[in-house]
């Protein structure tokens, strides 16, 4: 029985190489293995984030708003020490401030990257404060510090994406 090999491009980053090989039978497409490899060349382009002004970043899932810092604002903070992210159920505005950030070095302000309700605050950042030291990027496990439900789409498109973040930080800072 002849096999089949073949390679799909299975990454949405521009910096890595993802190939999922699939081995099927000709005869009936069923698949006998799957085979998954990925080669890191530099920094992953984060094509669904975007950024304000203000460094916080947010991913958007249908009407729901993932919030956090990013890393340059992280790491300009140094040790984070106390995070104070808005309570559940809290009306915010777009670059309203809405919570607190502490550190060793400074204290931050939080500020909404856009309008909506708040649905959850991340307990587990709240509890420790220094995961967001860690990896805010983390693929499956970013340290968000809210999650929202966006009442006003259309302000997502105000906000910056990675590359326009990168020279933001770059003409700015």
């Amino acid at each position: 029985m002849a096999m089949l090999a073949r390679r799909v491009l299975c990454g949405k980053t521009l910096a890595t190489n993802c190939f999922k090989t699939l081995r099927a039978t000709t005869s009936n497409a069923h698949i006998v293995r799957q085979q998954i490899r990925c080669f890191s060349r530099g920094t992953t382009l984060l094509a669904d984030r975007k950024y304000s002004e203000k460094h916080e970043w947010v991913v958007i899932d249908g009407k729901i708003a993932t919030v956090g810092i990013s890393e340059f604002a992280q790491d300009q903070l140094g040790d984070i020490v106390y995070a104070q992210p808005p309570e559940a159920e809290t009306d915010v505005a777009q670059d309203e401030e809405v919570g607190a950030l502490e550190s060793v070095k400074a204290a931050s302000e939080l500020y909404s990257p856009m309008t909506g309700v708040v649905t959850e605050a991340n307990k587990e950042v709240i509890a420790n404060p220094a995961l967001i030291n860690t990896a805010p990027y983390e693929e499956g496990k970013p340290w968000w510090l809210w999650k929202m439900e966006v009442s006003k789409p259309e302000e997502l498109d105000g906000l910056m994406d990675e590359k326009a973040y990168k020279k933001y930080l770059r003409d700015s800072v």
